[in-house]
């Protein structure tokens, strides 16, 4: 076969991956044809704009370091992170909503004892996290791997900093206790822009769009026999609420912070000296649902 033009050589890109011998290659391979040529058409590229769109590809993966991943900045703020999260946690009425990894998790973080300040020296005001997590049949979960991460009160995460992986904080694994409770102690994060000197940013400004996301706290729990839950809690006064870049924001994950005085707190446990609370109680869905 030769001779393409516009309109035949679409079916002959599309006759040769057929002969991928995995099936799944072989229907992603074919959409992935069929809608890159259908773009092409509609918009019909310069030579000049193809070799644009190229070279912005490029620059997103040299972007690319240990603690800064810019293509998954990119597939965030087009909003293909969290329809890829929405496909995939169609979960019952009950479990706590997903929202999107993000670029600043970190494998291995430290494990703490309930109750421990994370904060590993990040300056903002104190914060008090309690949560529960039970299944979706309200029973609570003893041993749930609770690990969570946030920025600091001027928006950046440890691994943005000049120590990077080398000095973590804000970040960490505690384990929930015979009542599937945990706790832990923190500093309030900020809201804060994505990193926006890279190709990404580059973008967001030709699109007239913001780099920011609201205040949020990271969470991925775990347990046997459980769906890892990924999300978010969303800071209520946070602004940037209806306009978070990364189309991350859910009405049921955001959270008013509560006043805690120094003393016995509403879950049981002890602070020594007056912070900001914030409270949620997470459902996870069952594994192979």
């Amino acid at each position: 076969m030769r001779n393409f033009d516009e309109t035949t050589i679409t079916e002959a890109v599309l006759e040769r991956v057929r002969n991928a011998p995995n099936l799944r290659q072989r229907i992603i391979s074919e959409a992935i044809v069929r809608h890159l040529h259908d773009f092409v058409r509609e918009v019909e590229p310069s030579q000049k704009e193809w070799a644009e769109a190229i070279a912005f590809l490029t620059r997103v993966g040299q972007k690319c370091t240990d603690t800064r991943q810019e293509f998954i900045l990119l597939s965030d703020t087009l909003g293909v992170s969290m329809l890829v999260d929405a496909i995939n946690h169609r979960l019952p009425g009950n479990a706590t909503q997903t929202t999107v990894l993000g670029p600043f998790h970190v494998a291995d973080a430290p494990e703490f004892a309930l109750g421990e300040d994370i904060s590993g020296g990040m300056a903002s005001e104190p914060l008090l996290v309690e949560g529960r997590v039970s299944g979706i049949d309200a029973k609570p979960i003893i041993g749930a791997v609770v690990e969570f991460w946030h920025a600091d009160a001027e928006g950046f995460y440890d691994v943005q900093s000049e120590t990077g992986l080398a000095s973590l904080a804000g970040r960490g694994i505690v384990r929930t206790d015979a009542k599937g409770e945990f706790w832990f102690r923190t500093v309030v994060p900020a809201a804060y822009p994505i990193p926006d000197d890279g190709p990404v940013g580059d973008m967001l400004k030709a699109q007239a769009r913001h780099p920011y996301r609201p205040a949020h706290v990271h969470f991925m729990i775990s347990a046997p026999n459980c769906e890892t839950l990924v999300t978010h809690l969303f800071l209520a006064d946070s602004e940037y609420l209806d306009s978070d870049v990364v189309f991350g924001v859910k009405d049921a994950l955001i959270c008013e912070l509560e006043t805690q005085s120094v003393g016995p707190t509403a879950r049981g446990n002890r602070v020594a000296k007056d912070m900001a609370a914030l409270r949620y109680d997470f459902v996870l869905a069952d594994a192979g649902r």
